[in-house]
């Protein structure tokens, strides 16, 4: 028996109405944008991604250690190609370091900043 049931991711960033519209676009998710200090995207299932002011955010430097990721979203898409298109016409950027591409191959899933500079990965199945 759970005590807890999943509420929200909260992503600080220096601007939550970009992050929040990004990934509402990105997920196909509604966006209450009704504060200006936090933003909440949801969608039709369980759980929301919520984006709070943070005006000193400092993205992390990974796959460096000085500032760790920490976390990143996980995001299954059905074609890898046609994803990074839009997150890229959303303002996501590639990531210079691929690790299924160190290890010799494209693997299923690749990685990428959104515009705060937070990692997250497109996945296969």
């Amino acid at each position: 028996m759970s005590i807890a049931q999943f509420r929200s991711i909260v992503l600080d960033c220096p601007d939550p109405k970009r992050l929040a519209d990004f990934y509402g676009a990105l997920l196909g998710w509604k966006v209450d944008s009704s504060r200006d200090d936090w933003m909440v995207a949801t969608g039709d299932g369980p759980g929301r991604l919520c984006f709070q002011l943070a005006p000193d955010h400092r993205p992390p430097d990974w796959p460096g250690n000085e500032r760790p990721q920490q976390f990143h979203l996980d995001l299954t898409v059905e074609d890898l190609d046609e994803a990074e298109k839009v997150a890229l016409e959303l303002g996501a950027v590639k990531h210079s370091y691929q690790p299924a591409e160190e290890e010799g191959g494209e693997g299923d899933f690749r990685v990428f900043l959104d515009p705060a500079g937070h990692p997250f990965c497109f996945c296969v199945d």
